[in-house]
């Protein structure tokens, strides 16, 4: 059975509140109305704890291979491109997005082996976090892990109803693959910046990945003799 994320226990208890309060209010005001209040209630506890279920997760044992690479997220990929991030990535990078439906687990899992070297919050807006522009002008946590085969970049963005974003790592703490570090609450994206050169996608936009399941790729540690980013169109396997 799915465990309670431990990020959300204390969403859980205040929705839990709301919805006992409105079946007190139904069941005062009974007939009709009534039943249109507490089926309200029951909706909002069975969303509640949907939204923050938080389901064990099967590492794969590819995962456990140098420079492997797994989704951090559970959602949808709507974008890969080419960016700049010259601050840790330290110029051309290969942005991987990810978009988190309502429906979709939320908490985020380490997608490599390593040591985070760094991690900072970035206020700013709450675009549609589907839209490109969410990666550049939403509230944003930044999450970069420099593993054995080299450095990633990670983005928590905040989406139009997410507005707390949580994150448990801090700078210098060794992660571990498929670990749990937080979680974007109501909607949100998830971003994977890797050196160009260096990365080596298989998968394609509009691929449904799953956190700590799906292999993103491999980060090398030098130049691929392949074509840096290897993507599939839409549909193809």
């Amino acid at each position: 059975m799915p465990l309670l994320a431990s990020y959300g226990r204390d969403n859980v208890v205040v929705l839990v509140g709301a919805a006992a309060f409105l079946g007190a209010v139904a069941s005062g005001v009974g007939g009709t109305p009534g039943w249109v209040i507490g089926g309200g209630a029951v909706a909002l506890v069975t969303l509640t704890f949907w939204f923050f279920r938080d389901p064990e997760r099967n590492i794969p044992e590819i995962a456990r291979r140098e420079g492997a690479l797994i989704a951090p997220a559970d959602g949808r990929i709507v974008q890969i491109c080419h960016v700049v991030e010259p601050e840790f990535i330290g110029g051309d990078a290969v942005q991987v997005s990810i978009f988190l439906s309502l429906l979709d687990v939320h908490v985020n899992r380490v997608p490599v082996s390593g040591v985070v070297r760094l991690c900072r919050y970035v206020p700013g807006r709450f675009y549609a976090a589907y839209r490109s522009e969410a990666s550049r002008r939403n509230e944003q946590m930044l999450v970069g892990i420099e593993s054995c085969c080299g450095r990633l970049l990670l983005r928590q963005i905040a989406g139009v109803l997410a507005r707390r974003i949580v994150c448990s790592l801090r700078e210098g703490q060794n992660v571990r693959v498929g670990e749990r570090f937080g979680m974007i609450k109501f909607g949100s994206r998830v971003d994977v910046l890797l050196p160009v050169g260096q990365a080596e996608l298989y998968v394609y936009e509009g691929m449904k990945v799953r956190a700590g399941e799906t292999l993103l790729g491999y980060l090398r540690p030098e130049p691929a003799s392949v074509p840096p980013v290897h993507t599939l169109a839409s549909g193809q396997r």
